[in-house]
């Protein structure tokens, strides 16, 4: 086992609603979204029409850019709506499911035996390459690139996370496979980071043809962009590739069955969620199909596919996000508090600034909501209240500030090479200007794409 990398700057939320590990429900849903809006960097181009049947690994939407990287559909059925946005934007494609799944056949295959010129072909027809996200920028990864080396995140530090052991443990073969297929695509090897608490008890640790890492700290420890910043930090002119540990796991079922099978376990969690536990699923499973976890609440929820920090808010007519496995279903906190701030006798709200004598009990769980606690401010803190919270070798200030200007030398010293936004979802949490640290970090990549094609 590699040496332990201990990161001393972080932050746990400690929210309700952690999930139970057990699977209380299969979800069967009445249609299922692809959503082109999950991938960055892909400009999208319809295979299909309405009325179409289409099987699971399908083909049904293709990158205009390199046409050889496509979407295929996770189920079996009918293309029964096309959504459209602004400008005719293209945002997902609704399929609805057949009663019993038919796939499209791969042949399975042996990573051992094959180069990496014929896996690559393989994972583009069955639309998997898309798991693959190359940095600098998160974007789809460009198949005639050669990376320095790939890397995995075994763990997730993201508040209320999907235990990836519970979800993926019993999987250990297909994420093997995984590791063999990704090994061969690169000369710098797959890298592995591990949570040092459960390192030597993890699934994970039995993994072979792959370089280890260990981590202790809190979250953003889980996060790749921080293990890849401690273990080999991306600088101009480098390409390196990401994966998380659901795509690994697809990429071997594909390998062992010659079948997609993107079906997963979907933590259902947050303060607002009736009996947080795992559902069965498949990516782009409607909200509604979970209805009965967030009850009658209706409009005084707020439904995010992903973590609270960096993911999406679906609302019940949203779908599940590609790479997710986790919903936080949390209270919309529209309420006005008079005079909260010359309170500071608060037990039930937390704050990282011992602002409140909430900080005498660590070890409660708070039902965090939507609520900013005030309105945005035309500042930015100062680079050590937010490194704090940012266990990297970067001025998240000075980035910060140089997205805003859109100053490109400035972006790139900084840092922009290393980070995407959920990074830094951290910074903005802890913000009291209450400035939206992501959206000005994406803005920031957006001008190095548009700038440095």
């Amino acid at each position: 086992m590699s040496n332990v990398i201990v990161l001393k700057n972080g932050l746990d939320i400690p929210m309700k609603g952690n999930a139970e590990p057990v699977t209380t429900k299969t979800v069967s849903p009445a249609v299922v979204a692809i959503q082109p809006t999950d991938f960055k960097g892909l400009s999208p181009r319809l295979m299909v029409k309405e009325g179409d049947a289409v099987l699971a690994g399908s083909p049904v939407i293709a990158d205009k850019k390199n046409p050889d990287i496509i979407l295929c559909s996770p189920v079996s059925g009918k293309v029964k709506e096309i959504l459209r946005g602004d400008k005719r934007r293209l945002l997902a494609v609704l399929i609805t499911p057949d009663d019993e799944q038919k796939y499209v056949d791969f042949k399975p295959a042996n990573p051992e035996k094959l180069t990496a010129d014929e896996i690559i072909p393989r994972l583009l027809q069955s639309g998997l390459w898309p798991w693959l996200v190359q940095r600098p920028y998160g974007i789809v990864a460009d198949p005639a690139a050669k990376p320095r080396a790939i890397f995995v995140s075994a763990f997730d530090s993201a508040p209320l996370a999907a235990d990836r052991d519970f979800t993926l443990g019993q999987e250990l073969n297909a994420v093997q496979t995984g590791i063999k297929v990704l090994a061969k695509l690169t000369d710098g090897g797959v890298h592995v980071g591990l949570w040092e608490p459960t390192a030597s008890s993890t699934p994970f640790h039995k993994l072979e043809d792959c370089v280890f890492h260990t981590f202790r700290g809190r979250h953003p420890a889980g996060n790749v962009g921080v293990q890849i910043s401690h273990v080999a930090p991306i600088r101009k002119g480098d390409i390196v590739w990401t994966i998380s540990l659901l795509g690994v796991a697809a990429i071997g079922r594909l390998f062992q069955t010659g079948k997609v099978n993107l079906r997963r376990k979907v933590a259902i969690t947050g303060p607002m969620a009736i009996n947080p536990s795992y559902v069965d699923a498949v990516p782009g499973m409607p909200m509604k199909s979970i209805a009965g976890y967030y009850g009658d609440a209706g409009c005084g929820v707020r439904i995010v596919s992903g973590n609270v920090l960096s993911g999406k808010a679906a609302g019940p007519e949203g779908f599940l996000g590609f790479f997710d496995d986790q919903v936080t279903i949390l209270r919309e906190g529209d309420e006005k508090e008079l005079f909260g701030w010359l309170r500071p006798i608060r037990y039930k709200q937390f704050s990282t600034d011992h602002c409140y004598f909430s900080w005498l009990t660590p070890w409660r769980k708070y039902d965090l909501s939507t609520n900013l606690h005030g309105g945005p401010r035309a500042f930015i803190m100062n680079d050590s209240y937010y490194s704090k919270v940012l266990p990297m070798d970067i001025y998240p200030l000075f980035l910060t500030k140089a997205c805003l200007a859109g100053d490109i030398d400035r972006m790139e010293k900084f840092g922009i090479y290393e980070v995407l936004p959920e990074d830094l979802a951290l910074c903005e949490f802890v913000d009291p200007s209450k400035n939206n640290v992501q959206d000005i970090i994406a803005k920031g990549i957006d001008l190095m794409l548009k700038e440095m094609a």
